[in-house]
């Protein structure tokens, strides 16, 4: 069985990639600004001292979730296995998802990355693969085995109901204080040694420092994370009609842009490590302001 018309788009932040397939599968209206911002991943960034590749899945989901619960999406937890997991566990977490998809309800895992989980055939689950053109990751779950996954196994599976949707402008006030928490309270949205948003600015540079930038992880980091900037700049396009000053909301997405062009170029494997450097403090800085002009319009909306 397959669930028809739901696909998985190519974004590097693939989490919100399963978020809008399951999103435009349920009929939802929400501009992908929206959904990026609304959810607050737009200003999420986490960053391991040696700029590992694992940095954009490594912490603190559950108030995010929250917040994708306002745009009418209810992740329910299914589970976590990893290679010590029993045959039984597997086979009965197997069973839970076929369920859902024989409900019409869409899943998904997050092993290397956020996949949706599509459907089923007689031998494993079908899975999407966000960019066209590679094998990584895989387009089939062997059933039982899991052998796609190789000999490390640390497999999140989680199931995307439908909900009802928050009141619009409340929706938009939740993810503007969660933008404040990430940067005022940083320690409570990912655990040692990586570092949320003030803290994952520090981490960045620490890493540059130490020469560690010029691999995958500090290309990865800047993709997804350049990405998420951008996101944060439409969004607050998109909204500034909804606040109570249009100026300061495109103001905020003018800096935004900003920092996303510092951090795609930072993802480039090739560039000066004095100009990474430099971008970074540019960058850590903006958002700071941002931060500071998103407490000023959060009071105004009080």
């Amino acid at each position: 069985m397959k669930l028809d018309n739901l696909h998985q788009p190519p974004f590097n932040a693939t989490l919100m990639g399963a978020l809008r397939g399951a999103l435009d599968y349920y009929g939802s209206p929400f501009s992908t600004p929206f959904v990026y911002g609304a959810s607050g991943h737009a200003f999420l960034l986490n960053i391991h001292p040696e700029l590992c590749p694992s940095s954009p899945y490594c912490w603190n989901h559950a108030p995010m979730f929250a917040l994708i619960g306002n745009l009418g999406i209810r992740i329910n937890g299914l589970g976590f296995y990893h290679n010590q997991s029993s045959q039984q566990e597997r086979e009965v977490l197997e069973s839970r998802v076929r369920e859902y998809l024989d409900n019409g309800t869409p899943c998904y895992l997050l092993n290397m990355e956020n996949q949706l989980i599509t459907g089923y055939d007689d031998t494993g689950f079908l899975t999407s693969q966000p960019w066209s053109g590679t094998d990584f990751p895989q387009a089939h779950l062997t059933f039982g085995y899991w052998e796609e996954f190789g000999g490390e196994v640390h497999v999140t599976f989680n199931a995307l109901e439908r909900s009802m949707p928050m009141d619009q402008m409340e929706s938009i006030i939740a993810s503007l204080k969660y933008a404040v928490n990430l940067h005022r309270n940083p320690a409570k949205h990912t655990s040692e040694p990586y570092g949320v948003c003030p803290n994952g600015y520090a981490n960045w540079s620490r890493a540059i420092r130490n020469g560690q930038s010029g691999g995958h992880g500090g290309w990865w980091n800047g993709m997804v994370w350049s990405e998420c900037r951008a996101l944060a700049a439409d969004y607050f396009r998109e909204i500034a009609q909804s606040l109570h000053s249009v100026s300061e909301a495109n103001a905020i997405a003018d800096e935004y842009s900003i920092i996303s062009q510092n951090l795609m170029q930072c993802a480039d494997m090739e560039l000066d490590e004095e100009v990474k450097l430099s971008l970074l403090e540019d960058s850590a800085q903006r958002e700071e302001h941002c931060i500071q002009s998103i407490e000023n319009l959060i009071e105004e909306l009080a």
